[in-house]
């Protein structure tokens, strides 16, 4: 474990309640850090030498570090031929996400991404939702996930607190988006925008917003999901009914002669809570990254889905340097061609009035 920060710790009591890991060394730059974990655990030995840990007979490696370390961190384990699990979002760029994969490929080796929020049994309910038909074609999804801090040094709101959403909305929407525009502002540290408000258009007319925010009085973690039939409501917050789903749509009329005629069709049904199994996310991340070690399945949040993910932070903030102007993914093919996803030719000016 590298990393003994905010959420360092947390995935250190996951991974050692897990009977098929043993949890051998947690490495971090601070000694004050390692002497509180370690009087913990004091069975886990304490590093502030990262390259102990990758001369060791450790079969993995998890990095929680801040995101401008992930790269260089990555990149030695997987060329030391260890299994890696990282933080989201995966790197710092595109770039460095695509050399990630690259290695792992030729080592043979598990890249993971902690996209924590896809194992979590209430986004698996929804999708399973989804998937049915219950709601109908999702119209659009509107997220929001506000809170008074924690404040980066390194990264804007966007890249710390949106990847949560758009990982969601990936897995839901189970497509890419095409087009990403970004607003925001910075109230606090110069540079370092402390809210924004996200849009990704989808092909098919799928529109998703994200609106995340370090200045807020109260912690909001809301997604709604809009079908043409029914609509979802999901609060993560809750300890229980995380989901609720609403039986209300709006229907226009299919034929009218004259505008008199032409009247919107309010349906208002009756809603329902799904069941959910209760589990903690976290502890299903490591479990997946533990098995996918153990039998070479892929990640559910590997590699590629981690670069796409940062992809889409890199147009956004390219969007919020260009004051909201929307900003053309472009996806290049991966059968060894010229283009590199990540340069600059990934990324086109979208006219405001398009």
């Amino acid at each position: 474990m590298v990393g003994c920060g905010y959420w360092g710790p947390l995935l250190v009591r996951n991974l050692r309640s897990l009977p098929q890991c043993k949890l051998t060394a947690i490495c971090d730059a601070s000694a004050s850090r390692l002497k509180h974990l370690q009087s913990l655990y004091p069975e886990v030995e304490g590093l502030q030498d990262y390259n102990q840990l990758l001369d060791s007979k450790a079969d993995g490696i998890v990095i929680a570090t801040p995101v401008k370390h992930h790269f260089a961190l990555a990149k030695a384990s997987l060329l030391a031929g260890k299994h890696t699990f990282i933080e989201k979002p995966m790197a710092a760029s595109s770039a460095e996400c695509e050399e990630l994969i690259d290695i792992a490929e030729r080592q043979g080796l598990v890249l993971m991404v902690d996209h924590t929020f896809l194992y979590s049994s209430a986004v698996e309910k929804i999708s399973e939702i989804v998937k049915a038909g219950d709601i109908g074609e999702i119209r659009y999804i509107n997220s929001r996930r506000l809170n008074l801090g924690l404040f980066q040094k390194d990264i804007n709101v966007a890249w710390d607190l949106a990847p949560h959403d758009i990982s969601i909305i990936l897995h839901i929407l189970g497509e890419a988006p095409t087009v990403v525009n970004c607003q925001g502002n910075a109230h606090v540290t110069p540079h370092i925008q402390d809210v924004t408000n996200m849009s990704l258009t989808f092909g098919d007319r799928h529109f998703a917003t994200i609106q995340s925010s370090w200045l807020e009085p109260r912690k909001v973690r809301e997604m709604t999901i809009v079908g043409t039939r029914r609509m979802i409501v999901y609060d993560d917050l809750k300890p229980r009914e995380q989901i609720k789903v609403f039986d209300v749509r709006v229907d226009r009329p299919p034929h009218y002669d004259t505008f008199a005629e032409f009247q919107y069709s309010y349906h208002y049904g009756d809603s329902y809570i799904p069941h959910i199994q209760q589990s903690e996310p976290l502890k299903a991340v490591c479990e997946h990254f533990l098995n996918c070690i153990e039998t070479g399945a892929k990640p559910l949040s590997g590699g590629p889905e981690g670069l796409e993910l940062v992809r889409i932070l890199e147009a956004a903030s390219l969007s919020l340097k260009c004051h909201g102007t929307p900003i053309s993914l472009a996806h290049p093919s991966h059968d060894g061609g010229d283009n590199s996803t990540g340069a600059p030719s990934d990324y086109a000016f979208v006219p405001v009035n398009a």
